[in-house]
């Protein structure tokens, strides 16, 4: 059994959460000694394939014709394609039709959690497809708890030891929460705020372009940084915010959980059965619900919950990912 995995467009994906998964997919896939494929000139059995562009899609339809399995595995969704870049609003419809007609072509589809296929359930045109909710898991080797790192962080970032230091990861995109995350920015001048991640500004909301360009003491807007700066944060800072809007899994909240850092997250349904607040995480409704945990949280009123979050990302290793895509390949 050999698998191509394919990802169109990675110079484009790569610095998002889709090319993450993408990595860890790889990662997963050598764990369990799976005979894996990146080229679609070699021969395979089973296309299995992240990406829904136009390379993508007819690659789909050529496999199907010469009979191999698909997996086609859906990262995106309209809802989370929402309140994204300008005009996405208003080209969701047609967004959604043509993630339909791609996953279609799955003999079987793969998406991160039971939440998102929940979601592609209710899309006309996949109600009686197979549907599997597999983690995009995480690297348990990679990010874990490390004290050094999260010092080198705070000396790199001009941090000291006394600051209260909160941090927040993603695109320049309004879903991601990264309004909240400046005005809160603006409420609390006495903490250090830092955010990962960077999309052009040209395709962002008006309201992003003037948050991103907001100049406060107190909150710097690092860029997109390679995963030892995030690991760094997850262990050297106080907070993890973590505004999102919507998600299909939301990877660095795993990320988080596997170093045990602390986080407050918006209590939208993605998380709900898997991340509890108070348990392993504490949930905020609307920017003045994260106002007030944030609050409570450096006043000591909010207890640490980073010892019980580990139990997420465990449960999210990849090599149970690995055991879990190789079941469904060989189930085809």
């Amino acid at each position: 059994m050999k698998v191509l995995l394919y990802s169109e467009g990675l110079k484009v994906v790569g610095k998002s959460g889709l090319g993450k998964a993408i990595k860890h997919q790889v990662k997963a896939l050598e764990y369990k000694g799976i005979n894996y494929t990146l080229n679609p000139k070699d021969d395979y059995d089973i296309l299995h394939i992240n990406t829904y562009f136009l390379k993508s899609y007819f690659l789909a339809k050529k496999a199907k014709k010469q009979g191999k399995k698909i997996v086609y595995h859906a990262h995106s969704t309209e809802e989370d394609y929402k309140n994204g870049f300008i005009f996405a609003n208003l080209t969701s419809k047609l967004f959604k039709k043509w993630l339909v007609k791609c996953y279609s072509l799955g003999d079987v589809i793969v998406t991160p959690t039971l939440y998102s296929k929940k979601l592609l359930q209710g899309y006309k045109g996949l109600e009686n497809k197979k549907i599997y909710a597999v983690s995009n898991g995480i690297e348990l080797d990679f990010f874990k708890k490390d004290r050094k790192l999260g010092e080198n962080f705070r000396k790199i970032y001009g941090f000291t030891k006394e600051d209260k230091v909160i941090f927040g990861i993603g695109l320049y995109i309004e879903r991601k929460g990264i309004v909240d995350f400046v005005e809160l920015a603006k409420r609390f001048p006495e903490y250090k705020f830092i955010w990962f991640g960077y999309s052009p500004l040209i395709a962002a909301t008006k309201k992003v372009r003037k948050a991103v360009n907001t100049k406060l003491d107190n909150l710097t807007f690092a860029g997109y940084v390679e995963q030892d700066v995030i690991k760094g944060a997850m262990n050297g800072a106080d907070l993890f915010l973590f505004p999102t809007l919507e998600e299909t899994e939301g990877i660095p909240i795993i990320e988080a959980c596997a170093c045990k850092q602390n986080a407050i997250i918006r209590d939208i349904p993605i998380f709900d059965g898997w991340l509890i607040d108070g348990k392993n995480v504490y949930k905020a409704k609307d920017v003045d619900d994260f106002e007030k945990k944030i609050k409570l949280f450096f006043d000591g009123k909010l207890p640490s919950v980073s010892e019980q979050s580990y139990d997420v990302a465990k449960q999210r290793d990849l090599r149970i990912i690995g055991e879990k895509l190789k079941k469904i390949y060989k189930s085809l």
